[in-house]
Parts: structure tokens; sequence; C-alpha cells
């Protein structure tokens, strides 16, 4: 599962914004079900942030947002973001190289069963 936080931020305040972000990921990445995560801003805008974060499962995410640490260090940042949908399932793989596998949704209903 892919968790995509975007943001944006203003220049003056950007070193502040990273600061809090490191803690953010860090505190993500402590939980159980993390696989990896990378804070990554737009080329062409630098206002433009993104906090990424994949993991095991939608249940992994959600109890990790139950965490304390999270609760205070995360959350609080996390609600700053753009107001979109955030939490992706993988429908589709393919590695360098590799044939497309399409992997099965864990929602009830829709076009990827």
């Amino acid at each position: 599962m892919l968790v995509t936080n975007r943001f944006v931020v203003e220049v003056d305040v950007a070193d502040d914004f990273t600061a809090r972000a490191h803690a953010a990921l860090a505190a993500l990445a402590a939980r159980p079900g993390y696989l990896r995560g990378q804070l990554v801003r737009a080329l062409d805008d630098p206002r433009h942030w993104c906090l990424l974060t994949e993991w095991e499962s939608v249940g992994t995410y959600r109890r990790a947002l139950g965490d304390f640490d999270v609760k205070v260090t995360a959350i609080p940042l996390l609600t700053e973001s753009v107001d979109e949908p955030s939490a992706y399932e993988a429908l589709a793989s393919a590695a360098p190289g590799g044939e497309v596998v399409v992997a099965a949704s864990d929602r009830s209903a829709g076009p990827y069963r």
C-alpha cells in the first residue's frame, strides 16, 4: 500500500517543514509494517513536496497512525497536506525489464477484483 501526502510549502518556511517531515518520517519508519519512505520535492516548483510511504497493508498503516509517537510527530504534519485521497493499493507492478504482475484488490467491489 502506498501513501502519498502532498504539501505546498512556502520557500521561507521550507527548513522548518523539512525538519518536521524528517521527524514524521522517522516516527512512521519505526512502526511495524512500514516498508520504505521518502520526502521528495518537485523539480519545477520548490514549493511542492510529497511524503511517500509504503506499507505491508492498509491495516499496518492504520495501526501506525494510532501510535503515540506518530500522533505527536507525524499527524500534525499530515494534517497540513493537500486535502485529497492519499492511500493507494497496488494493483499492478513490474520490475525493471519484467512483466506486469496484476494483484487482486482488497476492495470488495470494483474493476480490480
